[in-house]
């Protein structure tokens, strides 16, 4: 390491690269070409940029999932899995709508 020229920019994309993904740049830039990813993968994106990319998924089932036909059956079943109910309106909407009304 050469402490008289410092190219701080540098040696942070090397730590990132070292320690964060494990993978080379080649693989970095066919994950920003890539239509899917490991939700793994996902989730240090989401992590290391401070951004909640899970939520475009969400926003997703919300607007285009279809309504369940058996809902009733789905109530009597139980399941260990957490349970999620489906809103019509999104959050960042629902925050709009009330900042329109209160102005």
């Amino acid at each position: 390491m050469d402490f008289k020229e410092i190219n701080i920019g540098q040696m942070i994309e090397k730590r990132v690269a070292e320690n964060f993904f494990k993978c080379t740049e080649d693989e970095v830039e066919k994950m920003y070409q890539a239509k899917s990813l490991d939700t793994e993968i996902l989730l240090k994106w989401s992590k290391l940029l401070d951004y909640d990319f899970f939520r475009i998924y969400t926003q997703h089932l919300i607007l285009y999932s279809p309504p369940s036909a058996k809902k009733e059956q789905s109530k009597n079943k139980k399941s260990s899995l957490p349970q999620f109910r489906k809103n019509i309106y999104s959050r960042e909407i629902i925050d709009f709508i009330l900042e329109e009304y209160s102005t």
